[in-house]
């Protein structure tokens, strides 16, 4: 008779990290707005979301221009300007480089970094957002210009801290490097998908940015928007995000690539039974366990989902090295640290 999976840990108060080696706390696992806020979820149930994430001590709530072309910026707005929460309490980040169809509304010039900032800032009601992302980085833009202009809105007030979005270790120390040159304000933080499958970047390439520049990693898509769970025997149901218009996930998971991960993920049932937690909750501890992770961003579509997520800072104190190893074991994709 096939394992079941144990019933979920209580989701527990959520701890405070450093963001990268700046003074600001953040919740280790935050809420992402992409693909649910403004598009696959309705308002009351993205407000039930927050309302929960916000009980259980998750002060951090990232979203983009992009999302549901800004509707999921001025769903997280509406709920936040009604909720009436002090604007000290939390933190808010939002992501610059596709704004609109102009080519002058996309990229990172100096122009659409402040504009595309002022827009999000109109969408979400907001007078600042504490990080503003550079959301991929700009071939056609200048380094320079590029970090000029974060200094710029900053230094405006329009945000306190900037960072970058899917950029490689090199671009990130060029920015740096251009910080330090003209004596402007560096990044504190790259935000990279992470997860049992896609380990690479966030565990070989950024901690050597963390402790050479301070850079910290705040990860995305620990369950790779749903399908790292042991709920998925090989298929991928009607009520999965992969069928809404995110065709590619669905394809993605029935690829020869995601048959094998899918069977791996059913190899962990045994390692989560034992630790008396969901696959799920396993998977989103690991990715908290890794050096320089700042926060790790869930993605949900119900309160009861991440009611269950938030059970995982539970796991982590549970994950000790042996059960690394074992868990890397049956992965079997390590990256080797160049060291």
């Amino acid at each position: 008779m096939p394992l079941m999976e144990a019933p979920p840990l209580p989701a527990a108060s959520v701890s405070c990290r450093n963001l990268g080696k700046s003074g600001l706390r953040v919740s280790c696992l935050g809420l992402g707005t992409w693909v649910t806020f403004g598009s696959q979820i309705s308002d009351e149930t993205a407000e039930d979301v927050l309302t929960v994430a916000y009980e259980h001590g998750v002060n951090l709530f990232d979203t983009a221009e992009v999302y549901a072309a800004g509707k999921a910026e001025r769903t997280l707005g509406n709920i936040l300007k009604s909720k009436g929460w002090r604007r000290s309490s939390y933190v808010v980040t939002t992501k610059i480089f596709w704004g609109g169809q102009a080519e002058t509304e996309r990229g990172l010039s100096r122009k659409h970094i402040i504009e595309g900032l002022q827009g999000s800032l109109e969408r979400l009601q907001l007078g600042y957002v504490d990080i503003v992302f550079a959301n991929r980085s700009d071939p056609n833009s200048p380094m320079e210009e590029i970090v000029r202009a974060m200094t710029y809105v900053i230094d405006q007030g329009l945000a306190l801290y900037w960072g970058t979005s899917r950029w490689g270790a090199a671009e990130i120390m060029e920015a740096y490097s251009v910080a330090r040159q003209f004596n402007l304000i560096p990044p504190v933080c790259e935000q990279a998908e992470h997860r049992l499958f896609q380990r690479e970047k966030v565990q070989v390439q950024l901690p050597e940015l963390y402790h050479k520049i301070g850079v910290g990693s705040v990860t995305l898509s620990p369950l790779a928007c749903g399908l790292i769970t042991s709920k998925y025997d090989g298929r991928v149901p009607d009520t999965c995000r992969a069928i809404k218009g995110y065709q590619w996930l669905k394809d993605k998971a029935q690829s020869e690539d995601g048959k094998k991960q899918q069977a791996k993920v059913r190899d962990l049932l045994p390692i989560a039974h034992q630790l008396g937690c969901t696959v799920a909750q396993l998977a989103i501890a690991w990715c908290l366990r890794s050096e320089g992770v700042s926060s790790v961003l869930l993605g949900v579509s119900s309160a009861e989902q991440l009611i269950e997520h938030l059970g995982a800072v539970q796991v982590l104190s549970q994950l000790t090295p042996q059960t690394v190893t074992e868990i890397d074991g049956l992965l079997g994709n390590k990256p080797h640290s160049k060291k």
